[in-house]
């Protein structure tokens, strides 16, 4: 597949969950409607903000085959892979190729602190598994496994490995695999409030995350950086920030359910473990989540 398949925004998208806990295919699938009309290039489902790990696997497969009916075809369509074996990582990858996804985001084996040997060993295990061309998810703030520029060289003979969802916090990253790999892979950041210094040093693509409730702004923004008009761009951006800084805490996954409930596009309702917000945590978003909807830019409308 094409580079230009792997550039613009792929919005991670949140699992819409009824208050049950039951998966709320309806409501998700408004919700990816409404990214889709936006300007999106493509979508993710399951990834982190979808509770991967928090859903059964049947549920998983189900999920994506019913959002495939539902982009059918507008958009390329992603997978995470965030599994806890190699071997169920695999499993997942085919089955997924089967339903019709375009490709995967790859994370190393959930739960364990691999080495590189090891990390290196599970990606190129699971990309002999399917055919399906592979994002690469690097966040080792999150999940302990820190795939350096140098091991990102390694893995560039493997031609299934195309992108890069770089989340390590640190937007020096983006000059490093510059000067390390070149343009051997489409560039993403995965840090929503890093978007504009990671436009301004290059890259490809943004997994965006807290702009999935404020999605037609998050595409102006990202439109603007594209035009390399950075003093739009950084007034976007000054508004966005305290939004875009809720995508980077333990808790984001409420936090940025809470802020599509409040823009009126989806639930708050998480999977246990996880709970949804409550006591001053809760007053604090919401007002951070209020502010912002009371400031909300005036942007032109899509043609």
């Amino acid at each position: 597949m094409s580079k230009p398949f792997w550039s613009g925004v792929f919005p991670a998208i949140t699992t819409q969950l009824k208050k049950d806990q039951a998966i709320d295919f309806d409501a998700t699938a408004q919700h990816a409607e409404v990214l889709l009309q936006s300007g999106v290039s493509g979508l993710i489902f399951l990834g982190s903000l979808g509770e991967n790990q928090a859903l059964l696997p049947n549920e998983k497969r189900r999920l994506i085959a019913e959002m495939l009916k539902v982009v059918s075809g507008r958009v390329p369509v992603l997978s995470c892979v965030a599994e806890t074996s190699t071997a169920e990582a695999c499993r997942y990858a085919r089955d997924v190729e089967k339903l019709g996804v375009d490709g995967i985001m790859l994370l190393p084996g959930m739960l364990y602190k691999g080495d590189p040997r090891e990390t290196l060993a599970h990606f190129r295990t699971v990309a002999k598994a399917s055919d399906l061309p592979i994002m690469i998810y690097n966040n080792p703030l999150s999940y302990g496994n820190d795939i350096t520029p140098e091991l990102f060289a390694q893995l560039a003979a493997e031609k299934k490995f195309v992108a890069l969802k770089e989340s390590s916090g640190d937007v020096r990253r983006i000059t490093d695999l510059h000067n390390t790999v070149g343009d051997r892979y489409a560039l993403f950041t995965g840090v929503d409030n890093l978007a504009l210094e990671a436009s301004i040093l290059g890259i490809d693509g943004w997994v965006a995350g807290s702009g999935i409730a404020f999605p037609a702004e998050n595409q102006y923004f990202w439109e603007l950086t594209r035009k390399g008009e950075w003093d739009k761009a950084r007034e976007i951006y000054r508004w966005f920030t305290p939004l875009l800084h809720l995508d980077v805490s333990t808790k984001f996954v409420q936090y940025i359910k809470l802020a599509v409930q409040e823009t009126g596009l989806g639930k708050e309702y998480v999977r246990a473990p996880r709970l949804t917000l409550a006591g001053e945590e809760r007053k604090r978003v919401l007002k951070i989540i209020h502010d912002s909807i009371a400031k909300r830019p005036k942007i032109p409308k899509r043609k």
